[in-house]
């Protein structure tokens, strides 16, 4: 088991054994999801659907009635 501490601003370093296994970068985006009483943590690849999903919700000012006209755009 890997650990890390909290700072007293939230923030966190992610393990040099997590950055290397999951190819993480500098500037690269990472996804949190919250299963039950964990937290899983991965990379947003080029396309990755999940993060699109968590994205899609704050979109919805984008999704109204008004806005169907520019649907075949």
């Amino acid at each position: 088991m890997i650990t890390a501490k909290v700072t007293s601003k939230s923030q966190t370093t992610i393990p040099k054994k997590i950055r290397e296994k999951l190819d993480i970068h500098s500037n690269d985006t990472i996804v949190f999801e919250i299963e039950d009483d964990h937290a899983i943590i991965r990379k947003v690849n080029v396309v990755d659907t999940g993060y699109l999903k968590a994205l899609e919700s704050t979109l919805e000012e984008w999704n109204s009635e008004e806005d169907s006209v520019y649907d075949d755009l």
